[in-house]
């Protein structure tokens, strides 16, 4: 974290979580703060640099996820907040302790920008799972459920993103699906 004083102290609150637990949640929280920030300013690039034939229908999918990513921002910092922590949330906190690779500043096809993005939202989603199961472990369910929360609409989203992608990588040259790169779901024994 940007500064290590801060993201493990914590002002008096009467919140009935330990402080032992709330000082290591605060810390996962002001990483997915972090992370959230940098990746809605990753796809504020994408929006206000994409081009070709699909531009307006991508130009206005960005901005969404923006709008949800900004969304999610507030709600992490707040939670920091009510936990009895101080949120890390400025820009230049977020570009050094951000998980996710830096935004490729050299391209315009909007193919390339939702590989981009897509390339962003699967460690992002990763890691708000992993939040789930840690902030679960350490006794605060309100965290794990907000979370969670996150995770269904960051999925749903990766899910848009390589929905615009997975066509040219299962369509064959006569438009027949090849079978040896659509991955095989196991069936469930009953």
């Amino acid at each position: 974290m940007s500064d290590n004083t801060l993201s493990s102290r914590l002002y008096p609150t009467r919140i009935d979580i330990p402080a032992e637990a709330r000082v290591q949640i605060v810390v996962i929280l002001n990483q997915t703060l972090a992370a959230t920030l940098d990746l809605k300013t990753q796809t504020k690039q994408a929006h206000w640099n994409v081009k070709g034939t699909d531009f307006y229908q991508l130009h206005e999918l960005f901005d969404e996820l923006a709008g949800e990513l900004e969304e999610y921002i507030d709600l992490v910092a707040e939670r920091v907040t009510a936990l009895g922590g101080y949120a890390l949330g400025t820009v230049r906190s977020a570009a050094s302790d951000s998980i996710l690779p830096e935004y490729p500043f050299d391209i315009l096809d909007g193919k390339e920008h939702v590989t981009a993005l897509a390339d962003r939202f699967a460690p992002y989603a990763k890691h708000i799972r992993e939040a789930i199961a840690k902030t679960n472990d350490l006794g605060d369910a309100d965290t794990a459920d907000l979370y969670t929360e996150i995770s269904r609409t960051i999925d749903k989203r990766l899910w848009f993103l390589e929905a615009h992608l997975q066509v040219a990588e299962i369509k064959a040259e006569n438009g027949k699906a090849d079978t040896t790169k659509i991955q095989k779901i196991p069936t469930a024994v009953i």
